[in-house]
C-alpha cells in the first residue's frame, strides 16, 4: 500500500512531561511526521482531539483521571477515528489495548527503530487503497469502493486527486504523480500536469491553432506540449486529427 500524500499528524498523550517531549522529540525526527501536538493528561488529550484533525494518537495507559484505555474507548465509537498506539512501561494491558484495536502497543523506553515501525504503520493505515482494482473513496459516513475501470480520468487538486467516472467524482488523498506511477500498467496516460486520462477512454486527438486536446465520451482535456508526444506515442499518431 502506497504511504500518504503528506505527513501525518499525531498527538503524544502522557502525564509525564519529560516522556511526552522525548517521544514528540523521536517523532519530530521521522520526515513521515508532520503536526505533533502535546497533551499532559486525558483531559487535555480529548480538548486536542476536539479541535485539532489528526491521524494517530500515542497514549500513555496510566494517566490519572482518564487513562489512555478510556481516551481509547471513546475514539472507538467515532465513525473515523484516529490510529491509536498504546506506550507504556509494562506489558498487562497489552490484551486490553488490541480489543480496543490499537494499532501499536509501545514499551518505553521507547527505541527509535520501534517508533518508527510504528509510524510506518500509520501511514499505511491512513493511506488511501489506490494501487489495487478498487479504490476506496470515503466520503463522510460513507465509504465508496469505486472500480478502477470506471475511472475515465484523474484530474489534480493540489495533493489530492479528483477521480471522474460516469457517476460521478469522487476525491482521495494522493497526488497526481502517485497515481501516474502506480497505475501506468493499467493504461494511464499523463497527458497534462493536472490530468491522467484512461487511454481506452480517449477517443481522438485534436490540434487546434496549435493547442492539443484529446476527446473522451462528453469531455475535452487540453494535451500540454511536454506530454503530447507520450499521447502520441501510447495511441498511434493515426488518431489525431488537425483543426484549423
Amino acid at each position: 500500500m502506497p504511504g500518504p500524500s503528506k505527513p501525518i499528524n499525531v498527538l503524544v498523550a502522557d502525564d509525564e512531561q519529560p516522556a511526552v517531549e522525548e517521544l514528540a522529540f523521536l517523532l519530530g525526527r521521522d520526515a513521515r511526521v508532520g503536526e505533533i501536538h502535546r497533551a499532559g493528561s486525558g483531559g487535555a488529550a480529548v480538548r486536542l482531539l476536539e479541535e485539532k484533525d489528526v491521524d494517530a494518537v500515542f497514549l500513555d495507559i496510566h494517566m490519572p483521571a482518564l487513562s489512555g484505555l478510556d481516551i481509547a474507548r471513546a475514539l472507538s465509537r467515532h465513525r473515523q477515528p484516529p490510529a491509536v498506539v498504546f506506550v507504556t512501561a509494562d506489558e498487562e494491558h497489552a490484551l486490553a489495548a488490541f480489543e480496543l484495536a490499537a494499532l501499536d502497543y509501545l514499551l518505553k523506553p521507547v527505541r527509535p527503530e520501534r517508533l518508527a515501525e510504528s509510524v510506518r504503520r500509520i501511514c499505511d493505515a491512513v493511506a488511501p487503497e489506490v494501487d489495487a482494482e478498487t479504490v476506496t473513496v470515503v466520503q463522510g459516513a460513507t465509504t465508496k469502493l469505486i472500480r478502477r475501470d470506471s475511472i475515465s480520468y484523474v484530474q489534480a487538486q493540489g495533493d489530492y486527486a479528483r477521480l471522474h467516472t460516469a457517476e460521478g467524482s469522487y476525491l482521495v488523498r494522493v497526488p497526481l504523480a502517485d497515481l501516474e506511477s502506480q497505475w501506468s500498467d493499467a493504461g494511464f496516460v499523463r497527458i497534462h500536469r493536472s490530468y491522467l486520462v484512461a487511454r481506452p477512454r480517449i477517443r481522438q486527438i485534436r490540434i487546434t491553432a496549435g493547442r492539443a486536446s484529446v476527446q473522451l465520451d462528453g469531455v475535452e482535456l487540453p494535451v500540454s506540449r511536454r506530454h503530447l508526444p507520450g499521447v502520441r506515442a501510447a495511441l498511434g499518431t493515426g488518431r489525431s486529427r488537425q483543426t484549423p
